[in-house]
């Protein structure tokens, strides 16, 4: 895949389909692969451009500090890279903290926003939840194991990704842990809440309602924030239910992107 030098780092890429440009930001530790669920079939209908964040994967790791306004920043200059004037984006966890960002700041660049289980800031009604607030004291590697248990409902998913989390701290190295406490401070002092209004996209908010990792009213707090917003909760579904649900989230996903209607705002 390819390497873009974009903000002073190189970022890993890699544009799959044909269609309107769809740019999809991977949540916190995650690289472009996790978007797997979403890519063969987001690509039959969208040029679909997926990336690893600085940090992570195949992009640099540069020493922080990281902001998620500076992970936006990577974004758009990846598609001034690609000559993508204008796309959907869509963002998860992090990803959605990078995606509202990119919103407020490049209101031009979007042509509609998908914000799936995320948060605005951290505050006594937003944010995470106290089980993953607890994993905060822990050590790096410690934390990260401990996410996948909170994250993934289903236990044989937990145990597949436990297996792969263990492999990837094998072979992670020095500079992955600098990109993991980058972007973990990133998350750490995201703040958008009082300038969601300012998002002029039409935008979709879905969360799973037994997510364990960012408390669900995080989302009814963002949809609540920006104009016109369309929330959607999916029962069940945990932090990663755009894998252990993958159908239900396209499905949502894509329904929101391929409506021309006017948008409308669920209670």
């Amino acid at each position: 895949m390819p390497l873009a030098k974009l903000n002073g780092i190189n970022i890993n890429y890699k544009v799959e389909g044909q269609g309107e440009p769809l740019v999809m930001i991977m949540g916190f530790t995650a690289n472009r692969s996790n978007w797997m669920p979403q890519i063969p079939f987001f690509k039959r209908f969208y040029r679909v451009i997926t990336f690893d964040n600085r940090g992570v994967g195949k992009s640099d790791k540069p020493r922080g500090p990281y902001s998620t306004k500076m992970m936006a920043d990577d974004t758009v200059r990846l598609m001034d890279h690609l000559g993508v004037e204008k796309a959907h984006i869509m963002g998860v966890s992090m990803g959605g903290m990078i995606a509202q960002e990119l919103a407020i700041n490049y209101p031009q660049r979007v042509m509609k926003l998908v914000l799936a289980c995320t948060y605005a800031c951290q505050d006594e009604t937003s944010g995470d939840t106290p089980e993953q607030a607890k994993l905060s004291q822990l050590t790096p590697e410690k934390m990260v194991s401990a996410m996948i248990g909170l994250a993934v409902n289903k236990p044989l998913y937990r145990f597949i990704f436990g297996l792969l989390a263990r492999i990837q701290f094998k072979f992670m190295g020095a500079s992955g842990w600098v990109g993991v406490a980058g972007q973990r401070e990133a998350c750490r002092k995201h703040d958008t809440l009082e300038r969601l209004p300012l998002i002029t996209a039409p935008t979709l908010v879905i969360v799973g309602t037994k997510d364990r990792t960012i408390k669900p009213i995080s989302s009814e707090v963002i949809a609540s924030k920006i104009p016109n917003a369309k929330l959607v909760k999916v029962e069940g579904g945990s932090h990663t239910f755009s894998l252990e649900m993958k159908n239900v989230f396209n499905r949502e996903v894509l329904n929101f992107l391929k409506n021309n209607t006017p948008r409308h705002q669920l209670t």
